[in-house]
């Protein structure tokens, strides 16, 4: 179960007016709010215990920070702890160093097994990869958003095993943009792995926007950071190839898509996001698959940016608490 401050805080409530401007989940930090404020994100992940709320709230109280929003969740039946606090802060009174010290030495008192703060306005943006094959309607929409200003990451490169003539669209806004394009062709055989890897050394995580190749367990543990995944259905149905038409002959009422992190073991990562849509017996295959490829691209869209905002929490062995 998720539980708002308002349910974690109230025994203490009265010791911290920080909290008396929370906001809803979901909404995006505003460095608007003052000229001098700057909006910061923490989260934090340990073994249950009292009081951690609160130590968590004084240290942001005490250097004169206000915490805008704050979400909590204690799993029913499990002594484990997972909070986002945002928070805004003047940067002159809490240097953004001592704001990763002060939130370590909470961190090390309880043992944490994850403690990350991101202050937007001072720290670079995550640099990302994006892999792709033959499709690229969730390319195109990631770089509409990025250069909308509505995606914070930095993409180095993308990635493909299939080439692309340089008059198409999506060549030009790369090109436009300084963005390089490798085409690593691969095989059964070779899937160019170790080529991948160099081109990708110096990325935060990688995206595979509809990159139908698998990743080999070698892989996963030289690259050694995150990699996140759009699946073509609502898992764990319809795996392997096809999943569209795997779904329109059996006639389905509902489709998906499902965003993961990849794991050795083929979709069957950690969940971040799923979206649905209805269709109906009105549905030809083409429109079957129109609805099913804006559904990947707008899953795919949200989870990365989810995860940039730090609201991706693993959770147990295979799932994610997502705020």
């Amino acid at each position: 179960m998720i539980r708002r401050i308002s349910e974690r805080a109230s025994s203490f409530a009265k010791n911290f007016p920080i909290l008396k401007a929370s906001r809803f989940h979901g909404e995006s930090l505003d460095s608007s709010v003052s000229p001098v404020l700057i909006p910061g994100v923490h989260v934090f992940h340990c073994q249950d215990a009292v009081g951690i709320v609160a130590k968590l709230s004084d240290c942001i109280a005490a250097k004169g920070g206000n915490i805008l929003g704050y979400d909590v969740f204690v799993p029913e039946n499990n002594n484990v702890f997972y909070s986002r606090s945002e928070f805004i802060f003047d940067p002159v009174k809490w240097p953004r160093n001592q704001v990763d010290e002060d939130f370590q030495t909470i961190a090390q008192r309880y043992g944490a097994l994850n403690s990350v703060v991101r202050v937007p306005s001072i720290d670079p943006k995550y640099k990302i990869a994006l892999l792709l094959s033959k499709q690229d309607h969730c390319l195109v929409e990631m770089l509409h958003k990025w250069q909308d200003g509505k995606l914070p990451v930095d993409i180095t490169c993308v990635i493909s095993n299939h080439e692309r003539a340089s008059n198409t669209h999506v060549m030009r806004f790369l090109e436009r943009h300084g963005i390089p394009y490798h085409y690593v062709s691969t095989t059964k055989e070779n899937k160019r792995e170790d080529d991948i890897l160099e081109l990708v050394k110096d990325t935060d995580f990688l995206v595979l926007a509809r990159y139908m190749q698998i990743l080999s367990g070698n892989f996963l543990k030289g690259y050694g950071k995150d990699v996140i995944n759009i699946h073509h259905g609502l898992l764990p149905s319809f795996k392997g190839g096809y999943p569209a038409k795997q779904a329109f002959d059996a006639g389905v009422k509902l489709i998906g898509a499902t965003s993961h992190f990849v794991t050795e073991e083929l979709d069957s990562g950690p969940i971040i996001e799923q979206m649905v849509e209805s269709v109906s017996h009105r549905d030809n295959l083409r429109s079957f698959v129109q609805k099913s490829e804006d559904l990947e691209k707008k899953c795919l869209t949200k989870a990365i940016k989810s995860y940039c905002e730090l609201r991706v929490l693993p959770y147990g062995t295979n799932k994610t608490v997502v705020f």
